[in-house]
């Protein structure tokens, strides 16, 4: 299974500020720059770092594969960060299954690539329907990096640090 495939990825996008959206139909997740309506998670990008958007469900990971298996939307990455986000436009019972998601994701994603070279990886949980977010909890936050090495965070706004 292979996370970087070209024909699942888009970009690079080197806005300062820009959408990911999901139609939560059967289309994967994908990066609009205008119309921010839509939008599920608003990807700031400070520093104009050239991001590559990988859409993992319903492209990387098709519905019929790895069936009972989930699985996020999608992936921002650059040469040194990888971010998984799982996006979310419910109004209910969305936490939990949003963080299974991405549990899932990261399992995958270590069984089938090295990541070792990513000095910056964090899970966001985006929800549109739900700003502003309450921070996640200290120890599952602490929990979550001890087990996956990756950072957890439930908030509409991803923010891409500067290299």
């Amino acid at each position: 299974m292979d996370f970087f495939k070209p024909e699942c990825q888009t970009g690079p996008f080197y806005q300062e500020r820009f959408g990911l959206c999901d139609d939560q139909n059967t289309t994967q997740a994908y990066v609009k720059e205008t119309d921010s309506e839509k939008w599920i998670a608003t990807v700031e990008n400070p520093a104009r770092r050239p991001l590559i958007f990988t859409a993992i469900d319903k492209c990387v990971i098709q519905d019929a594969d790895e069936f009972g298996r989930r699985r996020c939307d999608g992936m921002l990455t650059t040469e040194s960060l990888l971010y998984l986000v799982e996006l979310k436009n419910q109004k209910k019972h969305w936490e939990q299954e949003a963080i299974e998601q991405l549990e899932s994701t990261i399992k995958f994603l270590s069984e089938h690539h090295d990541l070792s070279h990513f000095r910056t990886k964090k899970a966001f949980v985006c929800n549109k329907r739900h700003r502003p977010f309450a921070t996640i909890d200290n120890a599952l936050q602490s929990q979550f990096f001890q087990k996956y090495k990756f950072r957890i965070d439930v908030h509409a706004i991803v923010l891409v640090i500067p290299s």
